[in-house]
């Protein structure tokens, strides 16, 4: 007889600077093994297994991603005592945001879902050494308004295959931007952040590997006047062969939301 399931959708946020990344790997530390290892701490009778909707590469944080709890036998009674619970005993880098049961037919993969990613950075001066988890910096001199320019570019549906590395070439190239825009910064703030700094904005429902961190680069290209914005508008078309190489440093890369329908 199959033991009676229970299913939880679990939303957190991180600092990823410590940490390599969403999904567990050996002699390293990373979301997916401290949120394993406190869940055990906190249930440790329990039979369960964690599934992440979003993996991250080492060094980026998010604002909000999501996991489903995939629990065995018997439910979580109180929700908020469980949550108070597993905050309590998880790592000062990593928070629970919010808990809810979902049902046998949830799928976090699955799931319809809109991913917005934010890069921020700075140009010019360096930084405080405080700004290095979070925030990006380039000692150059950039144009930012042919930047923003370049970045409402990538808006629209477009093959990206030169925005990747290392993937299969049954992987689906075109992808649909929902929202992409270069602004100042005026949403996250911190007495040691620069006086300027900036943001671009990425949503879409499902990014190539390091697909962000090579727009971003393209567009620090087309900053430095490397790259024109009709170098930008060719990179995105089909059959145009422009591999991008430029990956700008991780830390910068926030996964600012992971948008669930219905949840």
């Amino acid at each position: 007889m199959q033991p009676k399931r229970y299913f939880y959708l679990i939303k957190v946020q991180y600092l990823g600077y410590r940490l390599h990344g969403w999904q567990k790997q050996p002699d390293v530390k990373t979301v997916e093994e401290l949120i394993t290892k406190t869940l055990r701490y906190v249930m440790p009778a329990e039979k369960f297994k964690i599934l992440g909707t979003s993996r991250t590469d080492a060094m980026v944080s998010a604002q909000e991603s999501a996991f489903e709890l995939f629990l065995d036998y018997k439910p979580l009674l109180d929700l908020d005592k469980f949550l108070k619970e597993f905050n309590l005993n998880l790592p000062q880098d990593i928070r629970a945001l919010s808990i809810a049961e979902v049902d046998s037919k949830f799928n976090i993969i699955q799931h319809p879902k809109l991913k917005e990613y934010a890069y921020l950075f700075s140009f010019g001066e360096k930084n405080h050494p405080f700004c290095a988890p979070l925030m990006a910096n380039f000692q150059l001199d950039l144009d930012i308004q042919l930047m923003k320019k370049g970045a409402k570019l990538f808006e629209g549906k477009h093959q990206f295959r030169n925005y990747c590395v290392r993937v299969s070439e049954n992987s689906t190239f075109e992808r649909e931007i929902t929202k992409s825009e270069l602004v100042e910064n005026t949403e996250i703030n911190a007495s040691f952040f620069p006086v300027k700094s900036y943001i671009f904005h990425i949503h879409s429902a499902g990014f190539l590997r390091h697909q962000v961190r090579l727009m971003m680069g393209a567009l620090l290209q087309l900053g430095k006047g490397e790259f024109s914005l009709e170098d930008i508008e060719n990179s995105l078309k089909p059959g145009v062969e422009m591999q991008m190489d430029y990956i700008v440093p991780a830390s910068g890369l926030l996964l600012n939301k992971i948008g669930l329908e219905d949840y």
